[in-house]
């Protein structure tokens, strides 16, 4: 990972770890102050569905990125961040600053948005 990759998601981490826990069930979601099912109106308001498969999600069936199946279980987030409920809310947040050239867009996401998409 190059260094401001490295150095964001550091500031992504330190930011994430002073949020208050959400009200959601999952550990997951508690881990990072987020809340799923807030998470999910996010997916489908962003439409990453036109990407990504994505359980759960209404109509989120796209082809061009990898389908998110089994994603908790998955080791890595975008081949090289471990995957943790912080790097996941920094990747969604801003995929270009931690792998440069992604065809993930940066779409916006606040992050609150990112924590809940992430939960």
């Amino acid at each position: 990972m190059k260094t401001g990759a490295a150095a964001a998601v550091v500031l992504c981490v330190v930011a994430i770890a002073g949020c208050e826990a959400g009200r959601s069930e999952s550990a997951y979601s508690v881990a990072i102050g987020g809340d799923s099912r807030r998470g999910a109106e996010v997916i489908a308001q962003f439409g990453c569905g036109a990407c990504h498969t994505i359980p759960g999600i209404r109509a989120a069936n796209g082809l061009v990125g990898p389908p998110l199946y089994f994603f908790s279980r998955r080791t890595f987030i975008a081949g090289q961040l471990p995957n943790t409920p912080a790097n996941l809310a920094c990747w969604v947040q801003d995929p270009p600053a931690i792998e440069p050239g992604t065809a993930m867009p940066k779409l916006g996401l606040s992050d609150q948005q990112a924590r809940d998409v992430a939960a």
